[in-house]
């Protein structure tokens, strides 16, 4: 289906996300068998099965749109070119806090237009909650069927300012970060679910400085910038997605609320 505004595909990859959390949830907290990829990062069935039923739902319903997939280009490779607009998925974004049976997991599409992030949607399964973008701003509902409500990043909070950052950071690091990016206040967090803590208002700063995938970013990407946030390169710069010739792999990066 396609849509005036691409913003409102949101709703569409809303329950897809939730469809693919309902078969990845029974898979958290059991005893799973852990792949290593080539990077050394891990993979489970619950990564695979959710996948399988991501491609085929967006299949189904776009199927002028390609998708690229984290399992999928782990297996197989990344193509080596990209038409201007695709979709990003990543199944089961957080593996390593989902295999420790923490909940900071999520399921993420994000929709590629031109090199920008335009659409997305986030489900975090083992809460409910699901964000996603439309065309009135980024709304975001408890579970499939309830209610939505609109959510937007907040000002930046004078001596207050919390920033997410990875479980592994170095205490060296976090204070250099702290430095040149002004935030008083930090919290360990895995996966893309601290880009829409971000669009919520529940944080203010993720700096990046280190390597992630477009498909981990695309989907939080187009909800923070929704909900009035900013997504950027450290030094300001536009941040692209579409970078084939580079694996879809990312630079460093900052996301910010409002």
């Amino acid at each position: 289906m396609a849509h005036t505004n691409p913003a409102d595909y949101g709703r569409e990859l809303a329950t897809i996300v939730e469809a693919a959390a309902e078969v990845i949830l029974p898979f958290w907290r059991t005893e799973l068998d852990v792949v290593r990829k080539a990077d050394e990062s891990p993979v489970t069935e619950a990564d695979r099965a959710g996948e399988r039923l991501i491609l085929a739902r967006l299949a189904e319903c776009f199927p002028e749109i390609p998708a690229i997939s984290e399992e999928h280009a782990s297996e197989f490779g990344t193509p080596d070119a990209v038409g201007p607009r695709f979709f990003l998925v990543d199944p089961v974004d957080g593996t390593k806090a989902f295999v420790r049976g923490d909940p900071n997991f999520t399921v993420n599409i994000g929709l590629i237009d031109n090199g920008a992030p335009v659409a997305g949607a986030i489900c975090a399964p083992a809460t409910g909650e699901v964000w996603f973008t439309s065309a009135e701003g980024v709304l975001k509902r408890e579970g499939p069927g309830g209610a939505e409500t609109r959510v937007r990043a907040r000002a930046w909070p004078e001596g207050q300012a919390l920033a997410l950052v990875s479980h592994t950071m170095k205490e060296e690091r976090a204070a250099e970060l702290a430095a040149r990016y002004g935030f008083s206040l930090r919290a360990p967090m895995d996966s893309s679910i601290k880009l829409v803590r971000i669009a919520e208002g529940a944080a203010d700063i993720y700096p990046r400085h280190g390597p992630t995938m477009e498909w981990d970013t695309a989907a939080g990407h187009a909800i923070l910038v929704a909900a009035g946030g900013r997504f950027t390169t450290p030094e300001g710069e536009a941040f692209t997605y579409g970078k084939a010739d580079q694996g879809f792999r990312n630079g460093w990066f900052v996301a910010r609320g409002a």
